[in-house]
This record gives C-alpha cells, structure tokens and sequence, in this order.
C-alpha cells in the first residue's frame, strides 16, 4: 500500500514532466500567466512581480508574488502544480539573503529594490554534448577538406586586392619551385 507522501511524489513527476517550470527563488521577478475562464473562453493573464515567499512541500507547494498597481501593494499566492498556473518566466534573479521577504510590504520607492543577483557564465553549455570521435569520421572529413578548398568572402578595398594578388602570385611562383626541386631530386635517384 503507498503512503499519501509517495503518491504526491508521483503527481508532482507526473506535473513536472508536462510543465517546464523554472528554477527560481525568493527575490526574482517572476512573470505568472494564470488561467482566465470567462463563460466559454479561456485566456491568459500575466502576473508580474517579486516572489516574496516559497514553500516547498511537494504537490502543497506554493509561492507568493506581490506587485505594486496603482500605487497600491497586490500580493498573490499560487499554488506551484495548480492547473491555473499556465506559465512561469523568470525576469530577473534577485540577490537577497533571506528566504521570506515579508519586509518589503512596509516599503515603497527605492528603498524597495533588490540588487540584480549576475550569473558567471563559464563558457561551456553542459546540455551540448560532443560529437564522438572515430578514426573514420576523420578520415572522411580530412578528404573532404582535401577535395574542396574553403571560399572565404570579404570586402577589401582595392590596396587590400592587390596585396592579395601579390602573395598569390608569390605562392605559385614558390610551390613551382618546390615542385621542380623534388621531381628533379626524383629523377637523380
């Protein structure tokens, strides 16, 4: 027989796997589109504000965003696996120190703010993973490379056009070289 905890674990999966909800703390600015029903019509309204409050407790779990309209406080509490819950987009992570910010109900203006918490990118997506290498992958990719020489388009100016001229022709003028030196060296043996 499963417990009560086991099968909200299995709802939550179940919700999770349908739902991309993100990661997000107390503190961020967070964007809620909620599930509008008027008559027969459904549409989406979106919710923006800061997420004062978390709670963690598996399918009960819930958090709360207040926002300022009009000059006056709105706090809304939704319910993280509700079906009304359509979307969360996070907008901006928030850098505080505390789990429950109830303290920024007494305040307004600039004294209401929260510092923008920066993410350090490390340069390396971990969700890309590499191509496998194998000896004939490469063999395959060095003959093609071989075979076709790379075009490279640029717009140069007319100095630039001649300077390339000139190093081309320097180039063939050297690989003939090259090329009588060793037939030549060949033909000696």
């Amino acid at each position: 027989m499963k417990n009560i905890e086991e099968i909200n674990q299995a709802i939550v999966k179940k919700i999770s796997a349908e739902k991309k909800l993100p990661n997000f703390f107390p503190g961020d600015i967070v964007k809620v589109g909620v599930k509008i029903t008027e008559g027969k019509r459904d549409r989406i309204q979106y919710f923006e504000g800061v997420c004062i409050a978390k709670k963690n407790r598996d399918i009960n779990s819930s958090f709360t965003v207040r926002k300022i309209s009009f000059g006056e406080g709105v706090e809304r509490t939704f319910a993280l696996f509700s079906p009304i819950v359509d979307s969360i987009k996070v907008i901006r992570s928030g850098k505080v120190r505390r789990a429950k910010l109830y303290y920024l109900r007494d305040r307004t203006g600039k004294s209401a703010r929260i510092a923008e918490k920066i993410k350090k990118k490390i340069g390396i997506d971990l969700d890309i993973k590499p191509e496998q290498v194998i000896e004939e992958n490469l063999d395959v990719q060095k003959d093609k490379e071989l075979d076709e020489p790379k075009k490279v388009e640029t717009k140069t100016s007319k100095d630039d056009d001649k300077k390339v001229k000139n190093l081309e022709s320097s180039l063939k003028t050297n690989l003939k070289k090259e090329v009588s030196n060793k037939e030549s060296s060949k033909k000696k043996k």
